[in-house]
């Protein structure tokens, strides 16, 4: 639909992020890394009515089970920042589990393997 001047209109401005975390600040890196998983609390079926637009799609997508940070912003494209903000207000409300990303494996042990290889070459050649 063009205007009376035969204009387009514009498109709406992006909201800033400021606006959408209501100009609260970043949480500790050890808190919500950006590999840290995280979920919807249980009974979390019925969804609060004071969550914004954008709390409300962080906990739908959540609730379908873990999720990293990471994902989570590469799947709302919300900037890396304003997810983090987000997510620790869902966290302090209880709407939101973390869980710590699991540990790295221990290194197997380096005679344990030659020996296992070593048993491998002379079973089967």
């Amino acid at each position: 639909m063009t205007g009376h001047d035969g204009r387009q209109p514009e498109a709406p401005e992006l909201v800033r992020p400021y606006v959408i975390t209501k100009g609260r600040g970043l949480p500790d890196e050890d808190d919500l890394s950006l590999i840290t998983l995280v979920t919807a609390a249980a009974g979390q079926q019925q969804r609060p009515a004071r969550l914004s637009p954008e709390e409300r799609s962080l906990l739908d997508l959540c609730s379908a089970g873990y999720l990293s940070v990471a994902e989570i912003a590469g799947h709302t494209h919300f900037p890396l920042g304003v997810v983090r903000i987000l997510l620790a207000s869902l966290m302090e409300g209880g709407h939101l589990m973390t869980r710590p990303p699991v540990a790295r494996a221990r290194l197997a042990d380096r005679e344990i393997l030659e020996e296992v290889l070593n048993g491998l070459r002379a079973k089967f050649g």
